[in-house]
């Protein structure tokens, strides 16, 4: 038995991240710089190149955040969904763009317009993350994001996000201060 990882769904299906349409974690984790316990997306279920993505979030009771959120009725945080969806979002651009986190580009949360809150959610419960490619212009990305569980609307938010070099980003808020 060789030292190599195992295959991930695109190797074994001899084709690219960019010819594919669902990804598995082993895809994302080659996309996103984020790791356990910040990771929060599971798979990618569709993709539609220059327009959407659809992704899971599988919310389980051993979820960092639930010791204190809340013991007695654990309740996934709010920003914790948006930052799911963000990271879904993360994934569109990233698939979209070609760009790689080896070349050190980030895809920084930028903004959130009209955030709400509709559903809790808990334990057991599987967010299906929906972000959808509203413009792109240069390096600024705005997405129609919302999640669901089963067909209640646990979340949605208007998101911009911004992809940069982290010393891109160190060197523009140097000249802001």
């Amino acid at each position: 038995m060789s030292g190599s990882s195992p295959a991930s769904t695109a190797e074994k299906a001899g084709c690219t991240l960019n010819q594919k349409t669902s990804f598995d974690i082993r895809d994302i984790m080659r996309l996103l710089t984020h790791r356990y316990p910040f990771l929060l997306v599971d798979r990618v279920t569709e993709y539609d190149k220059g327009k959407s993505l659809t992704a899971l979030k599988n919310v389980t009771l051993n979820e960092p955040f639930f010791v204190g959120h809340f013991p007695l009725v654990p309740t996934m945080p709010g920003v914790l969904m948006l930052e799911a969806l963000a990271q879904a979002c993360g994934l569109l651009a990233v698939l979209d763009s070609g760009v790689r986190p080896e070349s050190g580009h980030i895809l920084y949360f930028a903004g959130i317009d009209e955030a709400r809150f509709k559903r809790v959610v808990i334990p057991g419960d599987q967010l299906t993350l929906h972000v959808v490619l509203d413009r792109q212009k240069r390096n600024v990305w705005k997405f129609k994001t919302f999640a669901r569980v089963g067909k209640d609307i646990a979340c949605e938010a208007l998101m911009t996000c911004v992809l940069k070099h982290p010393d891109e980003a160190r060197s523009a808020a140097e000249v802001a201060s």
